[in-house]
């Protein structure tokens, strides 16, 4: 035991110094997490002398994550993320299995084992892009947008994948499979339902939602003894621990319990993803990786090249424009965490030496997607810019006789981005009769605009031929409303050279962006966090004048 516990504070002390290192760095701290685990691991300084100890801690943890994803998932949430993620999603999934397994066949790598390979690179990391976006304050983007909606996706198949795996790694032939297929699923329904009774009926008769409500620490022993106990009933009935985990979180995730579980587990699903970071890149071996580096690096490029042309590819047939499709290719293009746990199930306990080998050379190649994601998706903006000029081009209209004739008026107000600032904008217009164009990249937005007597544009603003197509450069006025900083500025950029005489008003969505915006030439800058800050002292003095002040206690004389 005190070796145990010796290893898991080795392991997450180096973590920390790593991770705070890559955090200083302004990198994702995962990549700090991975190369702890390397150097300690057993093909490094071998600080770790149990690995299999630490392995098994990390798959616990590996359990407990997808407890937490479940209970994000509801299918209410998915159909808000529209056709493009989830067809994009579905699209990219299978179509990425199929083509890793088809490549892996051409190399002569067994059927099954190809399908297993399909199945990993299919995943992405969710933890390594969300963090990555957060930080860069992209993930309102469209690419942004995109990327979260492929990963839920994503996320709700590492479940049926897993069953996949086991069932691809168990002896017999293709009647056994389905037998083996069949009794599993009937397996999967009868947890499925013991779970349901359990944790939506008993546990909340058992516990009470005031009783949760009083007592803090019992939402946290309800999150792990679900997560745990789903864990370990899917196991012994030969079930992947991860679906029993999943589907408890999300039966949890209906019950009146769920919002306080999802907010006290935070924490403990941090220490459990450094964990299973760190456990992760114990698997990396060095050496291995230095005497094989011309296939590593090969199959690391052809790994992220493909995959990127993937959910380009599906992205672009569901009508997404060639910049946010490419840059949501580029986000993506990595190997996920969960990859490890499927290559686990594949090969981790296999003898053989083309496994050890396939297992080797998956976990080298998902380590350095990884560690190059950050720069890809840091990367993808500028990228997808560049498409967009490039291929992205729309060919000029042709200049016919009538050409011109029933030409709308000229815009004296322009509105960039139409969500809710962006109506409120156009709202206060609706009375004043003043000529007004709104651009957005998002098609189903842009329609909005005639419900406020607006002229719409589709695209993408910080693109000359959009701006061009919507006659900005007749324009007086112009709002600004994008939430994304670097967007604002490159859009501002542009604008002051079309139209140098045009008042520009944006949206900072930050206080921190506010002088970015103004340097890059507006004239009126409104920062939202100082807006909500006045409006809160506002409404605060309000209260006060409404609440009496507290009468002076005469002095005791007794």
């Amino acid at each position: 035991m005190g070796t145990l516990l010796s290893d898991i504070l080795i392991l997450l002390t180096i973590a920390l110094v790593l991770g705070a290192a890559f955090a200083r760095l302004r990198q994702s701290p995962i990549l700090g997490y991975l190369l702890a685990g390397t150097l300690v691991g057993p093909h490094a300084l071998n600080w770790v002398s149990d690995r299999n100890e630490v392995q098994d801690i990390a798959e616990l943890g590996v359990a407990l994550l997808l407890f937490s994803l479940g209970l994000e998932f509801s299918w209410r949430r998915l159909r808000q993320l529209g056709a493009s993620a989830l067809l994009g999603g579905t699209g990219q999934i299978v179509g990425t299995l199929f083509v890793g397994a088809a490549v892996a066949l051409a190399f002569k790598v067994g059927g099954r084992d190809a399908i297993c390979i399909g199945a990993m690179v299919a995943l992405s990391s969710t933890a390594c892009v969300l963090g990555v976006l957060m930080d860069r304050a992209e993930i309102e983007t469209p690419h942004g947008r995109l990327s979260l909606g492929i990963l839920l996706l994503q996320d709700i198949a590492v479940v049926p994948l897993a069953v996949l795996v086991t069932v691809l790694q168990s002896d017999g032939g293709g009647d056994n499979i389905a037998g083996e297929l069949l009794r599993l699923g009937l397996l999967a329904l009868g947890l499925v339902a013991a779970l349901y009774l359990v944790l939506n009926k008993l546990a909340v008769w058992a516990l009470g939602t005031l009783t949760m409500a009083t007592n803090r620490e019992l939402a946290v022993l309800l999150a792990v003894v679900a997560g745990l106990g789903s864990a370990w009933a899917a196991h012994s009935v030969h079930l992947s621990p991860a679906l029993g985990a999943f589907v408890a979180g999300m039966i949890l995730g209906g019950s009146p319990f769920a919002a306080q579980v999802r907010a006290d587990i935070a924490s403990l699903r941090m220490v459990l993803l450094t964990l299973f970071f760190g456990a992760a890149g114990m698997l990396a071996d060095p050496a291995w990786m230095f005497r094989h580096w011309p296939l590593v690096t090969g199959v690391t490029t052809a790994l992220v090249v493909g995959k990127a042309a993937i959910i380009w590819i599906a992205l672009r047939l569901l009508g997404n424009g060639h910049g946010p499709a490419i840059a949501t290719g580029l986000c993506l293009a990595q190997v996920g965490e969960f990859s490890f746990v499927l290559a686990n199930l594949a090969w981790g306990t296999a003898e053989g030496e083309t496994q050890q080998f396939l297992f080797l050379l998956m976990g080298s190649t998902t380590i350095l997607t990884l560690l190059i994601s950050p720069f890809l998706i840091a990367a993808a903006p500028r990228v997808s810019l560049l498409a967009e000029q490039t291929i992205g081009r729309r060919p000029p209209s042709p200049a016919g006789p009538g050409a011109g004739a029933d030409k709308p008026p000229p815009p004296r107000v322009v509105i960039f981005g139409f969500g809710p600032a962006g109506q409120r904008v156009a709202r206060s217009l609706m009375r004043a009769d003043v000529p007004t164009v709104v651009v957005d990249i998002n098609l189903k937005i842009a329609r909005r605009a005639a419900e406020y007597g607006c002229r719409s544009h589709v695209g993408d603003a910080r693109h000359m031929e959009v701006l061009e197509e919507a006659d900005v450069a007749a324009a007086e006025i112009m709002v600004v409303t994008l939430p994304h900083p670097a967007a604002s500025r490159e859009l501002i950029h542009h604008l002051r050279r079309i139209a140098p005489n045009a008042h520009i008003i944006a949206r900072s969505r930050y206080h921190v962006y506010h002088w970015e915006l103004e340097m890059a030439g507006a004239h009126a800058v409104i920062d939202e966090e100082e807006e909500v800050g006045r409006r809160l002292a506002v409404e605060l003095r309000r209260a006060l004048s409404r609440t009496p002040k507290p009468a002076e206690q005469e002095p005791d004389d007794g």
